[in-house]
């Protein structure tokens, strides 16, 4: 069960207390939903090239297949031509934790990720505070 990304290169971690009961899967589902938003695409697809399934599907959640999972945890996994990213989603003890892990494959995520991180750590917040299951 390995639930952190081997040999990250960026991670940042965020969570909010939680009093609602649902699986792990119910959260990633509520934080990100089925198939990832416009704004999301941008950003994952248009900006990271990562490649995301089309569609609802039981396997994946926005578009991100789920790797692995435990009785509290999700991890959700995809790649580009660049760099592989990984979400962890927590449900424990009364807290919703989003670990978000980046390893650059190649020269291109060095260049890429750092500015879009300081996007990424503005938005992550909210993103928790809004999720409902």
């Amino acid at each position: 069960m390995e639930t952190v990304l081997p040999g990250a290169h960026y991670t940042d971690v965020f969570s909010r207390p939680i009093t609602e009961t649902a699986t792990p899967e119910q959260w990633a589902r509520a934080l990100f939903g089925d198939v990832p938003s416009p704004g999301a695409r941008l950003i994952w697809r248009g900006f990271l090239g990562l490649r995301l399934s089309r569609g609802p599907s039981a396997g994946t959640v926005a578009g991100w297949r789920i790797a692995d999972r435990g009785a509290d945890w999700i991890r959700l996994e995809t790649t580009s031509w660049f760099l592989t990213a990984n979400l962890l989603v927590t449900a424990a003890d009364g807290q919703l934790t989003l670990t978000t892990s980046l390893r650059y494959d190649r020269r291109m995520g060095y260049l890429v990720w750092p500015p879009l991180s300081a996007v990424h750590r503005r938005l992550a917040p909210g993103l928790l505070r809004g999720a409902k299951p």
